[in-house]
């Protein structure tokens, strides 16, 4: 009895000091609360117990919707009550309290306040609270139980009927089932009872030699739920080493003899959690492997059977834009021989089909758009780097069956970009004078005119952006050369007279490698005892591309056969010198047209001998219009300055090259002009050459 009494004792100390309960009450209570008065108040329940609140008195003033005292309960946060007003322990009890209790391991909370007067006393609030065990058996939780539901304090747990397991999930009781039939060459295999349970999870393992397969019979009396829509509710299925069969249901059964072609099935029976449906029969028995007619997804088999036997071979075709990806190669189709397993060897996938990306040469070629897939049908499309390109061929490509890309007009060569020539920034209206002292250029008005420094002042002329045409005798023995492209100004060109508001001429690298001058040139022959100047013309390869813009771009070649037209007006342009035999700091043009052949062969003698003319020159300019001294090189264009971008005169052209004349000041001198039209194949062909070469030695 002792010990009886002191356990008592000590239980009745734990249960008075255990904060989960006890007693809450408004401040005064029971002798009243006074104006303004507030209390907070808020416990929590342990996991799987429950908090409730047993109100045994309520006394607060009455007002509407209790706005002017109140006592307001929450529940996990929501407001389960607000009360106010007398209320006697019967009702309290029976219509208040049974609502006020936590969720399972939830918070209770309340709050009390009153406001600013009482017209009478009153007495307040008090309340028990407490923690309880959570029946979760009578709640959604517990209910997931299959079978049955045991509550305990701090949980519950499920368990089954007779002749049922707990599956994982500890909720669902399913029959058991599996087997294990390894071995074993023939027998019968059913689902579980008659009619078959509820949650059922039938595994059944078959297993034989490699050599064999296993073949499934079904009975006639074939009963497995399926649902109106057709779908199965409950569902049969066999898994073999190729993949799964079914699955199946409903009162059909499955085609028999239902050859595996596999020596290892599993069959899997699954039943939902209603149902009174009869099950399943089946006898499974063993029979020599056969191959199936499908080596491989995606291709073809010839000859074509629904199963083949051992040692039999056949030739697999992969469908269009589809390889089979071999340890030595890809391959459109290969022989394959069958096994005693019942496979195929050797057996490779047909996957698609890539193209190799374009390789495009050129920087200024670009694709688009920056995601590019090169699977067998996807497209590419082909952009220009800017709008001083055109884009020479279809923009737009396949990747075909054969691996390559495919324009849609069936080109397999790709576009290239081309310079656009022969455009400028700006047209002059009308150019007068002389370039012995001639008109002023304008900036972009004159794009493809380059400066060349070396042993002296000379002009090129940009005809692509890796390529400058110029007279030979201004590269022969000159190994020095120094280009300037979008130039006006020679300050521009000259670092320690730099004139700060003119643009900033661009330095334009020199191949040296690739300085050519044309064969029948006569080289090696100082300028000034020289008699012979046919064949004056050379190729300057750029070292990089010349940065195409708004001031500097190519001219064009000529089209046109056969000798010029006499009177054929032009522009010749240059920094050559000016009447006063000074050499011009600014860029200056002038218009000049051509003169006859006549003309032409009236050329002047020095020290007593005439100067050479050939059938691959032309004469130009007199009376004081025409280039000078340290103009060498530069280009004779037709139309005249001012008309290229007007009507139907065409872009400008690069017609001549300046090439040689003496005493240009003198107003019945002519000045004489290489005919580049004459050299259009070589200019072309020697250009490809080269790049034909570089790209060769890049593949290396």
């Amino acid at each position: 009895m002792l010990r009886l009494s002191l356990c008592l004792a000590l239980l009745a100390s734990c249960w008075a000091s255990d904060p989960l309960s006890g007693w809450v009450q408004s401040p005064g209570f029971p002798r009243g609360y006074k104006p303004l008065s507030r209390l907070e108040w808020r416990r929590c329940a342990p996991k799987a117990h429950q908090l409730t609140l047993s109100l045994t008195h309520l006394d607060l003033e009455d007002s509407l919707d209790c706005e002017n005292d109140a006592l307001e309960i929450y529940s996990d946060g929501q407001k389960i009550a607000s009360l106010c007003g007398r209320k006697p322990l019967e009702e309290l009890q029976s219509s208040v309290s049974p609502d006020l209790r936590s969720s399972a391991g939830g918070c209770l909370s309340l709050t009390f306040r009153s406001d600013f007067s009482n017209p009478e006393r009153h007495t307040g609030f008090r309340a028990f609270y407490t923690a309880q065990d959570f029946d979760e058996c009578e709640h959604p939780s517990g209910q997931e139980c299959s079978h049955f539901c045991h509550n305990f304090v701090g949980g519950y747990y499920c368990s089954c009927r007779l002749g049922y397991i707990l599956d994982e999930d500890q909720h669902t009781c399913t029959v058991r089932c599996s087997q294990d039939l390894s071995g074993s060459l023939k027998g019968r295999i059913s689902s579980p009872f008659r009619p078959y349970p509820d949650n059922s999870r039938c595994r059944y393992t078959l297993s034989v030699e490699p050599h064999l397969q296993l073949q499934l019979d079904f009975s006639a009396a074939f009963d497995v739920e399926q649902g109106p829509d057709g779908a199965c509710r409950d569902s049969l299925t066999v898994e073999t080493r190729s993949g799964m069969l079914g699955p199946f249901c409903g009162a059909v059964p499955p085609p028999s003899p239902l050859l595996t072609h596999s020596n290892h099935v599993v069959i899997h029976f699954n039943s939902d959690n209603y149902g009174s449906n009869n099950g399943f029969t089946l006898f499974y028995r063993t029979k020599g492997q056969t191959c199936l007619g499908t080596v491989t997804p995606d291709s073809t088999v010839t000859p074509m059977r629904q199963e083949y036997h051992y040692g039999d071979r056949v030739t697999v075709t992969c469908g269009i834009g589809r390889r089979a990806n071999t340890p030595e190669e890809s391959l459109s189709h290969y022989v394959t021989t069958c096994q005693k397993t019942g496979t195929w060897s050797p057996s490779y996938t047909c996957d698609f089909l890539t193209c190799d990306l374009p390789d495009i040469g050129q920087d200024v070629l670009q694709l688009k758009p920056n995601q590019i897939s090169t699977l067998f049908g996807d497209q590419i499309q082909f952009k220009c780097s800017s709008s001083y390109y055109n884009l020479e061929g279809p923009d737009t490509y396949t990747c075909d069956a054969s691996g390559e890309w495919v324009s849609l007009d069936g080109r397999k060569t790709l576009p290239r970009c081309t310079e656009v020539c022969g455009k400028t920034l700006a047209d002059a209206s009308s150019a007068t004078g002389r370039i012995l002292g001639g008109e002023l250029a304008k900036a972009g008005e004159i794009p493809w005119q380059l400066s060349v420094r070396g042993r002296g002042l000379a002009g090129a002329s940009l005809i692509g952006d890796r390529w400058a045409l110029t007279a030979a005798h201004v590269v022969d023995k000159n190994d020095a050369l120094t280009l300037y492209g979008g130039v006006l100004n020679l300050a521009q060109t000259n670092p320690t007279i730099r004139t700060n508001n003119l643009t900033q001429g661009e330095r334009l690298p020199v191949d040296y490698s690739n300085v050519i001058v044309h064969p029948g040139y006569t080289k090696n022959v100082p300028n000034s005892n020289r008699l012979n100047f046919d064949n004056d013309i050379a190729l300057i390869r750029l070292a990089s591309r010349a940065p195409l813009g708004p001031r500097l771009t190519p001219i064009c070649l000529p089209e046109a056969q056969g000798p010029l037209v006499d009177g054929m007006l032009g522009s010749v342009a240059g920094w050559g010198k000016k009447e006063d035999n000074i050499f011009s700091q600014i860029l200056r043009h002038a218009p000049i047209s051509v003169k006859s052949s006549a003309d032409c062969r009236d050329t002047p003698r020095i020290r007593d001998d005439s100067m050479l003319f050939t059938q691959n020159m032309f004469c130009a300019g007199a009376q004081g219009t025409d280039s000078c001294a340290g103009d060498s090189g530069g280009p004779f264009f037709v139309p005249k300055l001012g008309e290229g971008n007007k009507g139907e005169a065409g872009p400008y052209r690069i017609e001549g090259i300046v090439s040689w004349g003496a005493n240009c000041g003198d107003r019945q001198f002519k000045g004489y002009y290489t005919a580049v039209r004459n050299y259009v194949g070589w200019i072309r062909e020697t250009m490809q050459k080269v790049e034909d070469e570089e790209r060769k030695n890049m593949k290396k």
